[in-house]
């Protein structure tokens, strides 16, 4: 995703807004530049169709471990703070918050949390700011939750975040439940999560993940060319995309590289779990990261889908975007046993051991993909539009704010 610099001028013209004309949304968001595209950057865009957004870049929750790739991080997050209010070429309107990453501090905490109100405080009164609409894609700034003078405050929940890696989960879940607590309106990306947000929020509701299926759907264009970096591979390839980290299963990976040596096992992704955890065998292939654009063609070579995940409490409670789309692609998928895969166990192979999983990449990649089966996968996620989930989201924030006003 590329930005365009806008200065910190006051102001921007607002768009059609669903909420009343002089509406703007503050959506609190992780990185706008991360490497994967998450329903956070996939429902700001659609929001920011419909009503003025600024999406408001968070500080991360774990602190900085001293690698280069982390200390690149925080000069970035401060040049991005410097640059005040910009313009994306995707609608929303960027701002990135700084903090200083020794969080173990009480003074650093206190010291944050009033740069991170002085920073709202002027962007608001730059940008004439008034009753916006709060909404949070993240759990850890609890204290702005009904702090910034909104008519009404969206928290959208979409896993389990005290299960992240890297994190310290009884301070994660603490900010979770705060705001979860404070929102006014709560969404959950799986049903799973339902039942414990509601005893804390009465007022939360179910909104799925949605997919970009015309995207994904170029998989099976015979016109897309296969990218060069992986035109070598030779026999059954079975694919992943997305991020490598500790909750993937690199050990039934392993296994399955040594059970079928002829064929290849693809990765696409930012590596982030120990590199001595990785595969070393020469049919299993981490070739890095990928623009968003050229994902389907590497799908389009890919014979089967993998979602890999370890048992744990991310993976019951995942619900994750990339399995719409892989269907999407119309490819075949093999998955381990989770609630939300259930769900598609008319599309997914669905399996609980390692054997099953080896049997079910043998019984699709054997028989392949005549055009019948390729349409019933496609057609499962074909009307998961992110724009349906944008606005049955925003159908219920309308009831909301008509219930307010009544």
């Amino acid at each position: 995703m590329s930005v365009a610099l806008v200065t910190e001028s006051a102001d921007l013209q607002p768009a059609t807004n669903e909420f009343g004309s002089d509406t703007v949304v503050l959506y609190f968001g992780n990185d706008w530049f991360a490497e994967n595209r998450t329903s956070s950057h996939q429902l700001a865009r659609q929001l920011a169709k419909k009503c003025r957004v600024f999406y408001i870049e968070c500080p991360g929750w774990r602190a900085p471990r001293g690698s280069g790739r982390d200390l690149k991080k925080v000069f970035v997050k401060l040049w991005r703070f410097l640059r005040g209010t910009r313009m994306t070429e995707e609608g929303p309107r960027l701002r990135t918050l700084f903090q200083i990453p020794f969080h173990r501090f009480a003074a650093v905490r206190w010291l944050n949390r009033r740069i991170i109100r002085t920073t709202l405080a002027w962007m608001k009164w730059r940008h004439g700011i008034k009753n916006p609409i709060s909404w949070f894609h993240v759990p850890h700034v609890p204290f702005l939750v009904g702090e910034l003078g909104e008519q009404l405050s969206v928290y959208y929940c979409i896993d389990d975040y005290s299960a992240y890696p890297g994190v310290h989960p009884d301070t994660v879940r603490a900010m979770d439940a705060e705001t979860t607590r404070k929102a006014d309106v709560v969404f959950v990306a799986s049903d799973t999560l339902l039942a414990g947000k509601q005893q804390l929020n009465p007022n939360t509701h179910v909104s799925p993940h949605g997919v970009e299926f015309d995207h994904f759907a170029k998989a099976q264009d015979p016109a897309l060319a296969i990218p060069a970096d992986i035109a070598h591979l030779n026999g059954p390839v079975v694919g992943f995309f997305g991020l490598i980290e500790s909750f993937i299963d690199l050990d039934l990976i392993d296994w399955l590289a040594e059970e079928r040596p002829d064929w290849q096992f693809l990765f696409l992704g930012r590596v982030a779990a120990p590199a001595e955890s990785l595969p070393k065998r020469s049919n299993v292939h981490f070739i890095g990261k990928r623009p968003y654009a050229e994902l389907p063609a590497y799908a389009k070579r890919f014979d089967a889908c993998v979602i890999p995940y370890r048992p744990g409490d991310w993976s019951f409670h995942a619900n994750p975007i990339k399995l719409r789309e892989y269907l999407a692609t119309g490819k075949p998928v093999v998955s381990v046993d989770t609630p939300q895969m259930r769900k598609f166990a008319d599309v997914v192979e669905v399996t609980t051991t390692r054997e099953e999983f080896l049997a079910g990449l043998d019984k699709v990649i054997a028989t392949g993909s005549n055009p019948e089966e390729i349409a019933r996968r496609m057609n499962r996620v074909a009307s998961a539009s992110w724009s349906a989930r944008a606005e049955a989201v925003i159908e219920t924030l309308r009831n909301e704010l008509s219930a307010r006003q009544s």
